[in-house]
């Protein structure tokens, strides 16, 4: 595991000091991910930055829990196609007896 790194992070003209073990290209793609979210929602008629804000936070949370919702179906369909394939074998294979 890497060490935690402090990275300078400036989001809508706001300085901000992050400490992670994450990289810091990564951290700024993100920050750089969630202002052009703020960009997109200003362009759009949102006046107010900090609205803007607090929309793709909304925005960005609510594709986060469909993708959640998306795997957790995705995983419960493996499951039940395992769970029959399982069954399918089970009925065509003989138990040997020893």
């Amino acid at each position: 595991m890497s060490e935690a790194a402090r990275v300078e992070l400036t989001i809508l003209g706001h300085a901000l000091t992050v400490r992670s073990e994450a990289p810091a290209d990564y951290l700024r793609s993100l920050a750089a991910f969630l202002e052009e979210r703020v960009a997109s929602l200003r362009t759009g008629g949102v006046r107010d930055a900090d609205t803007a804000l607090i929309l793709a936070a909304l925005d960005i949370a609510d594709e986060l829990f469909r993708a959640r919702d998306d795997v957790s179906r995705r995983e419960g369909d493996v499951s039940a196609r395992l769970g029959a394939l399982v069954s399918l074998l089970e009925e065509h294979v003989a138990p040997k007896n020893s």
